[in-house]
């Protein structure tokens, strides 16, 4: 059934949520980019050569459809185990529910749950999604096997796990169980608890998008204000300079000739522009790099921040002249360099052959495997049609819903009845789950999707001013602000306040 060993340590990712144009594309990246430098700078602090302590790794055999008895195929899933400070077989388990992307051993040993294991003596177990990473069903990403891909298969798949590892770890049957996740996973365990709470006590839905959308115009709404907001460095005119360097852009697309030669040169815009869908796919892209700023504002290996971004807007050329342009390529050569990338964006028809190609790819980002979610269950089709938008007004809407029939043969009316389909089924923003604490941050673009005040006594909810998405999530810094710091002591409260009866239930 599944087999451990210790392994090296590989990368932990969490990603936006965007279906999967340029932006969505390029914010999935940073993300990744994000999650791995903090992976590797919690484990190089807490784990010294001499004494590291390495997680293990093990693969249950799950149902590749769990709804078909009679379908006997299946599937290796992953998963990592960390019993540094088990107190034994009953103690809690903390079961962080992977997403969108591979899960790596960051999962279970940085950040939390790893940092409230050892006050509860809880054992730590990370999931990794199915059809992400490694936990990738034979037979390639064709639509026939991605009909196996939904957020149900995963919850089944989380059920099916939680029973196998108290066999196969020795875990006492009255030991409870606490779900933990972020953003898509922060939905996940907020589920878990909503349709299996016979088998979770308890979730910790962090910047968790509960409710489904197709047109997520919030979105840049939520950026515009925080680049405002002077607790994290923004201002008015720091959103003025932003709207005046995509004028700019703009201008010099339409100018055409030796200007859009220059654009694409300068900020590395390796599609042609010639047509209408490849500037789009560039205006996306910078979109991006500055909702990345802000969604991820104050991480760890974060590129930029809202502070850095409006410093580069703002500044002044040898003129003494405002150059908001010149500041936004510096912040793409920024972002590019972190990443690695040459290239800001690509042709809309590369994109489209990238996510028709049925091959895993190597990397394990799973490009492909998100949009088709985004496309059967959540839409979160960020748009920019609003005059509050500080972006280019380009119907963006369209070219998202077109992506998913030209990559699976989705109507836009099919999107949008089976985004209405998920709301119905988990309840949007109004779930019906107890012992459920929904943690999200003021500036996180994806906060408005999520549920930010208490939904009865027992569905409690934090907002944390000033911080990003799934920040309470990463290891702790010293120059975490005092709201965060007082937002994961509310979060440890919390789990007080429930494994605290379970604890004497046991005894």
């Amino acid at each position: 059934m599944a087999a451990g060993r210790a392994l090296g340590l590989g990368p932990v990712l969490l990603f936006c949520l965007w279906g999967l144009a340029a932006p969505a594309s390029l914010l999935r990246r940073l993300g990744q980019h994000i999650q791995r430098y903090q992976e590797r700078a919690g484990l190089g602090l807490g784990l010294s050569p001499g004494a590291a302590v390495l997680p293990k790794v093990g693969w249950l055999e799950q149902p590749l459809d769990p709804f078909n008895t009679s379908d006997r195929r299946s599937f290796l899933q992953r998963y990592w185990v960390n019993d540094q400070h088990w107190a034994g077989q009953d103690g809690p388990v903390f079961l962080h529910l992977g997403g969108e992307g591979s899960l790596g051993p960051g999962s279970v040993m940085t950040g939390h749950p790893a940092a409230l294991a050892p006050a509860w003596g809880a054992l730590v177990i990370g999931l990794e999604h199915r059809f992400y990473g490694l936990s990738l069903p034979a037979g390639g990403l064709d639509l026939a096997q991605l009909r196996f891909l939904s957020s149900r298969h995963a919850l089944t798949d989380a059920a099916s796990a939680r029973l196998a590892l108290s066999r196969l770890l020795n875990v006492s049957s009255s030991s409870p169980w606490v779900c933990f996740g972020g953003s898509y996973a922060g939905s996940l365990a907020a589920w878990a608890r909503l349709k299996f709470p016979h088998l979770f006590l308890a979730s910790v839905a962090s910047s968790a998008p509960v409710r489904a959308t197709v047109d997520f115009s919030e979105y840049n709404d939520v950026v515009s204000s925080s680049l405002t907001n002077a607790a994290v460095g923004g201002s008015p005119e720091c959103r003025a300079a932003v709207a005046a360097a995509f004028a700019d852009v703009e201008r010099r697309l339409r100018a055409g000739g030796r200007a859009r030669i220059a654009l694409r040169t300068e900020l590395g815009a390796c599609g042609r522009l010639g047509s209408a869908a490849d500037r789009a796919e560039l205006l996306g892209a910078l979109q991006a790099v500055v909702g990345g700023a802000v969604q991820y504002d104050g991480q760890a290996g974060a590129p930029l921040g809202v502070r850095t971004l409006c410093g580069l807007l703002l500044a002044r050329d040898r003129r003494g002249v405002p150059a908001p342009y010149s500041g936004l390529r510096r912040a793409v050569q920024i972002v590019k360099h972190s990443l690695g990338q040459r290239c800001l964006s690509f042709s809309r028809a590369a994109t489209v052959a990238q996510l028709r190609a049925t091959e895993p790819q190597v990397s394990g980002v799973g490009d492909r495997q998100w949009l088709y979610q985004t496309c059967t269950e959540f839409g979160f089709y960020v748009s920019c049609e609003d005059l509050r938008c500080p972006f280019s007004l380009l119907p963006a809407l369209p070219s998202h819903l077109d992506l998913c029939e030209q990559v699976f043969g989705l109507t836009a009316s099919s999107v949008a009845q089976a985004v209405a389909q998920t709301n119905s089924y988990y309840g949007g923003q109004s779930p019906r789950a107890t012992h459920v604490l929904f943690v999200n941050g003021d500036i996180d673009p994806w906060h408005v999707l999520s549920v930010t005040q208490a939904l009865g006594p027992s569905a409690p909810a934090l907002l944390i001013p000033g911080a990003s998405h799934c920040l309470d999530m990463a290891p702790e810094r010293p120059s975490d602000s005092p709201s965060l710091r007082q937002g994961r002591q509310n979060i440890s409260q919390q789990l007080q306040a429930w494994l605290g009866p379970a604890k004497e239930n046991q005894g």
